[in-house]
């Protein structure tokens, strides 16, 4: 599994309730995720016999990461586009 912490921004918005909210995540999913983020170890040199499998906190971590990802990628892609306006990733 690739380490996606520190390689890509976190992208914040703020939704129609003056809330700061990751793009895709509803506010309970940006919370969990920067608790999921900050709980998980830093990886480095002292890897010894990495685990092959994700633990469930880091499979969640990537799950939130990866709809999180997504979303940021079809926004930017409607703002392109000149959609931004009807995008269905703010409440």
């Amino acid at each position: 599994m690739s380490d996606l912490r520190g390689h890509s921004p976190r992208r914040y918005v703020v939704d129609v309730s003056g809330r700061r909210v990751l793009v895709g995540l509803t506010l309970e999913e940006t919370s969990e995720f920067e608790g999921l983020d900050a709980s998980l170890p830093v990886l480095g040199g002292e890897a010894h016999g990495a685990e092959l499998m994700p633990s469930a906190v880091e499979g969640r971590w990537v799950e939130l990461y990866d709809k999180h990802d997504k979303a940021w990628i079809k926004w930017k892609a409607d703002l392109r586009a000149g959609q931004q306006d009807s995008s269905p990733f703010f409440n």
